[in-house]
Parts: structure tokens; C-alpha cells; sequence
């Protein structure tokens, strides 16, 4: 395997700052401590934190027939996973969450009539041909820009010392920058900043003072240490004390994850991460660069925060995020909970891929203390359940399992519920096809002991054939990812059970 010369590590870096494509000259890959040829290269990160877990194992649908998870709208994992690729590398299984790479996506699911719709499908399991997928879908209400709520929103800006790299602040700076563009002239921005000290460098101002916004937010640098637990204090207060009744009221964050001065015990900062969610106060984290990542713990205080989780690794992402996604910023379905209850006559066994962290208890689901997921305006929401069917014969045509959902409109109000039977049907549409490829190259990722036979061909297969539904072309992204990878990491992805 060649080592990298540094001037090509350095042109590969810059292509990924500009662009999300995969840089077709990387090297071949490996996990970081694994780097090419043996070798470390210059300049790259080892100090990423994530929080290690297991695939979710197969459960006897004798022993219990109800599974029970929170929804999970985050796309950190994945924009992860294109950074590091893009490097030459693989990253860190610990960081693949393979919901996070389904929810990245948007499917083609209906538009629903109410704040939420559901859907689901049986198919065939590729890497498995005596299983088969079972998928389930939601999607959130789509809203037009007129429908958007007012928007009243804190910037909160990391801006220690570990922010000075241009994959970092200089990128956070022009996605909040973009974000303001798109702003309605009526909704309001503060801007509180933090390093050794927490400081509020722009008041509530109404977009339609874009040019003092714009001032403030390009006149912002890096230095000091990080005072992360302190700062979110400061803007939550912020965003209560400008909180509009029926708004979207939301602290937008954007850091490289190192929370080292200020509230640092992971406990106190969730414990007040909930109690100002309790209060209406959204919680969007953004997180750059990589070296100082600590991933566990932003995922965390995101969930807690009834927020969304994304990692901005180029000028693509924050447009994603920020311009094409928006409205996802826009919560129409709070604390979101899935349940489904299998016929154990058809069904001997089930494993739910991803969520491992969002598995809940059967009692919660009715419990409307318990907190769990949002979902965004326009927003949809993939799991995928891998099942074993009994031996019985079928002769009549039962569901093999019911799919319940419960979602409040409005943080505070009581659930609604919904409810669907899921019948056998051998679906082979595009968007149970291309959720079978993105889990199958997630477990590959992960090196699971549930891939079965899946390779990178499966996956390029499954992908390559379900691209008739490819908004922004994201799809297709993820496509030319793969079919760039060198002969090293294809090798790598297939055979890691050999060395």
C-alpha cells in the first residue's frame, strides 16, 4: 500500500472542505490506528471520542413480541463517516450509527394528512436470503416558506483555541452566515460567543438588520480554552428571555465537541439540558473538524435537548443543513415513539438494525414523561427490522406485525397515536431496495456479525438501483463515494474477518 505524499494529503483536504465528493486520488484505507502503509500520516486527528456499543441482537418473538424505540433524526454519523473517507480512511466503528446513515437520506413517502404518516414494507433481506427486511417509515408534515414559524434563535459559537482551523470556525462562520439569508426579515438572531469566557457579542436583532447580524458573525476568531457547559446556560437564558409563544424557539450551536472548562459533568449538563427543553427551547448541535470530537457527549446533550445532531465537514453540508433542509429546524412531531408488535406465528425472530441507543422499554411507550425524538418539518424517518420467519404454512393472510407510533404536535400536550397492520408482500420498491444498501454498507463499516453475506458490490447494487428518487443528489453521492474507493479499502471492507 503507497504512503500519501504530503502535498496529495493537503490537495485531498482542501477538496473536502469545498466539496462533499469523495477525493478520487486518497489513499488507501483503514481505521486511523490502522493508518496506510503502517504508518501515521501527518496531521491527522486521534483525539475523537465516541461511546462504543453492539449491534442489537436477534430476539425470540416467543419470548417477546414487542419492540420499543424513539425516533432518531440525526445525520452526524454519516457527514462522520464522507469526512473521513474523503481522508483516505475509515472512521472509527464506534461512530457508525446506522439509523444515522438511513435518516440522512430523505425516502419517497407520502405526504401526510396530520402532523405525521406512516408507512411500512416486507421484502427480502439481500445479505440474508432466508430472512427477510422489514421497513418502516414516517414522515412529518411539509410546511411552505410562509408556513414557517417565527423563528427566534441564539448562535452559539465555540471559538476557543482548538476552533483555529479552517475546517472549523471559518466553515461555521459561513453556514450561519447562510442560515441568516435565509431567514424571514421578522425573526430574530443573538449571537453569544465562548472560549475561557462566555460573552454576548450581538443582542436579539430582527433579520431585517441582516448587516449588522452578518458584522458580528464575520468579526468572530478563535483562542482560549472552551467554556461549553457555561455558555449553553447563557443561551438558553438568552433565548427565554426573547421567547416567542407559538415559535421556533432554538439554540443553534456549532463546535468541535471539546467541553474541558466550565459545566463538564456529563450529568449536570444533560439534567439542565432537560429542564430548559421542558420550557419550549429547542436544542440544534453542529459539530466540525475533527482532533478534539467528543461525539458522545454532543449526541447526548442533543437528544436531551429535543434537538437534531449534524456534522458539518464542507460548504455541501451546511447548505444540506441550513438552506435545502431548513425546515427541518421546524419540529412538527415531538417526543416521537415507535412500537411494533410481532405475530409470533409468522415471525421467529427479530433484530432491529441501528438505534442501539434509542431502544426503549414497552412501558414507555404510553408514557408520555418519557422523552424521546423529533421529527422536522418535511422530515422523514427510516428503521429497518431484520426478521427470521417461522416454519408455519400461510394459508391466510394475516399481518406479520402492527406498527403503532405516538407523537405529541406540541411539546407539552398530551400523544397521539397511530396505527398500522404490516402484511407480507414481497415489496421491492426503491426505497426499501436503497434502506437494505445503506445498512448493509453500515454493517460492513461496523464489521457486524449480522452482514451475512453483504460486500461492497451488494451495496453499490442495492444503491445503484434505487436512484429514481435522488433529491440534491445525495444518493448518488454516496454511489460515487463507494465506486472511488481503491482496490485496498474494497478489500479492506470485504475481508476484515480473514486477517
Amino acid at each position: 500500500m503507497k504512503k500519501i505524499t504530503f502535498m496529495a494529503f493537503a490537495a485531498a483536504i482542501a477538496f473536502a472542505f469545498s466539496s462533499c465528493s469523495f477525493a478520487p486520488n486518497a489513499p488507501g484505507g483503514g481505521y486511523f490506528e490502522d493508518a496506510i502503509g503502517g504508518e501515521p500520516i501527518a496531521g491527522m486527528p486521534s483525539g475523537d471520542q465516541f461511546e462504543e456499543f453492539t449491534d442489537n441482537p436477534f430476539i425470540s418473538t416467543s419470548e417477546e413480541p414487542t419492540s420499543t424505540f424513539s425516533v432518531d433524526a440525526d445525520g452526524a454519523s454519516y457527514a462522520y463517516m464522507r469526512s473521513y473517507m474523503s481522508k483516505g480512511y475509515f472512521p472509527d466503528k464506534s461512530s457508525v450509527r446506522i439509523e444515522e446513515f438511513l435518516n440522512y437520506f430523505t425516502f419517497d413517502y407520502p405526504e401526510p394528512e396530520n402532523a405525521v404518516g406512516i408507512n411500512a414494507e416486507i421484502g427480502a433481506c439481500p445479505w440474508n436470503p432466508e430472512h427477510y427486511l422489514l421497513r418502516l417509515g414516517l414522515k412529518g408534515k411539509s410546511v411552505s416558506e410562509e408556513e414557517m414559524l417565527p423563528a427566534n434563535y441564539v448562535f452559539l459559537v465555540d471559538v476557543s483555541g482548538s476552533m483555529d482551523s479552517d475546517d472549523k470556525l471559518p466553515l461555521l462562520k459561513s453556514s450561519l452566515l447562510t442560515l441568516v439569508d435565509e431567514l424571514q426579515p421578522s425573526d430574530r438572531v443573538s449571537l453569544i460567543t465562548y472560549s475561557g469566557s462566555v460573552e454576548r457579542v450581538l443582542e436579539s436583532t430582527q433579520v431585517m438588520h441582516a448587516g449588522k447580524i452578518k458584522s458580528a458573525i464575520r468579526s468572530l476568531g478563535a483562542g482560549g480554552s472552551t467554556a461549553g457547559g457555561a455558555a449553553i446556560k447563557m443561551a438558553y437564558e438568552e433565548a427565554l428571555a426573547n421567547y416567542i409563544i407559538g415559535g421556533n424557539n432554538r439554540i443553534i450551536m456549532g463546535t468541535d465537541g471539546d467541553f474541558n472548562v466550565g459545566v463538564t459533568n456529563t450529568d449536570s449538563l444533560l439534567n439542565m439540558v432537560s429542564r430548559y427543553a421542558d420550557q419550549g427551547i429547542y436544542l440544534t448541535m453542529c459539530g466540525f473538524g475533527t482532533g478534539n470530537w467528543n461525539d458522545a457527549m454532543m449526541e447526548k446533550v442533543s437528544n436531551r435537548g429535543n434537538g437534531n445532531y449534524y456534522y458539518i465537514d464542507c460548504e455541501d453540508e451546511f447548505m444540506k443543513v441550513f438552506v435545502h433542509n431548513r425546515s427541518h429546524l421546524q419540529a412538527v412531531a415531538n417526543d416521537t415513539k415507535c412500537q411494533i408488535t410481532f405475530d409470533s406465528t409468522r415471525v421467529a425472530q427479530y433484530r432491529l438494525i441501528g438505534y442501539e441507543n434509542r431502544v426503549m422499554s414497552n412501558e414507555d411507550f404510553d408514557d408520555d414523561t418519557k422523552d424521546a425524538g423529533e421529527i422536522g418539518a418535511g422530515q422523514t424517518i427510516t428503521a429497518l427490522y431484520e426478521i427470521v420467519p417461522t416454519d408455519a404454512q400461510w394459508g391466510d393472510y394475516k399481518p406479520w406485525a402492527k406498527f403503532d407510533c405516538r407523537y405529541k404536535e406540541q411539546l407539552g400536550l398530551s400523544s397521539k397515536q397511530l396505527s398500522l397492520d404490516v402484511y407480507y408482500e414481497n415489496s421491492k420498491s426503491e426505497n426499501l431496495t436503497f434502506a437494505a444498501g445503506v445498512a448493509a454498507y453500515g454493517m460492513l463499516l461496523r464489521n457486524s456479525e449480522y452482514k451475512g453475506t453483504a460486500n461492497l458490490e451488494m451495496v453499490k447494487q442495492l444503491i445503484g438501483s434505487s436512484l429514481t428518487y435522488d433529491p440534491k443528489g445525495y444518493r448518488q453521492g454516496l454511489l460515487d463515494l463507494l465506486n472511488q474507493l481503491s482496490s485496498d479499502q474494497v478489500e479492506e471492507l470485504n475481508n476484515r474477518d480473514a486477517k
